[in-house]
């Protein structure tokens, strides 16, 4: 699920920066450095983009150094999964147990062969699931599912999940234009 929240950040600005004023662009910069490593969180999910910066405070000199911390107040875009969701992912890996699917910045999204019920494991070079009614998961194909559980793990700064397809119109999505023959 898509949200917007408001956070607040310290950002640092080295000294090296500070010869001419600090321009809003640059604390922005920081800001975006800054959340692009720290990914995500587990109360908010992952950060997505900045849609607004609120306030940006008075600077404050850390050390002798000069480096110099902003506080900064502004709103975000995140993504968070929740159980119950209905979600879409790309598959990225098959086997005999179940199919990896990435979802967004999720790269985690384990859909295993008993929530498949309707499919069955089929072997070779390119592995699938297959359905009685001939509908086909395999690698590169979207699938609609429904979130069963969502995990954060700390040390990843990421969520995984765990994926079903047992339930009607959940299943491989057909794309616009992708049945079409050309001639």
């Amino acid at each position: 699920m898509f949200f917007e929240v408001e956070l607040q950040r310290d950002v640092k600005i080295n000294a090296t920066n500070l010869d001419k004023p600090v321009s809003r662009r640059l604390i922005l910069a920081c800001l975006l450095d800054n959340l692009f490593k720290e990914k995500a969180s587990e109360d908010h999910g992952y950060f997505l983009a900045v849609t607004r910066l609120k306030s940006i405070g008075k600077g404050n000199v850390m050390d002798e150094s000069g480096n110099t911390v902003f506080t900064v107040v502004f709103t975000c875009r995140t993504f968070k999964p929740f159980p119950g969701e209905e979600l879409q992912g790309v598959v990225r890996y098959i086997s005999q147990h179940g199919v990896l699917l990435k979802c967004g910045p999720i790269r985690n999204a384990f859909l295993s062969a008993w929530k498949m019920s309707k499919y069955q494991y089929i072997p070779g070079k390119k592995p699938a699931f297959l359905s009685n009614e001939l509908s086909k998961i395999e690698k590169g194909v979207v699938v609609c599912f429904l979130v069963l559980a969502v995990r954060w793990i700390n040390a990843s700064r990421d969520f995984e999940m765990l994926a079903s397809v047992d339930a009607d119109s959940l299943g491989p999505v057909s794309l616009p234009g992708s049945d079409e023959l050309e001639l």
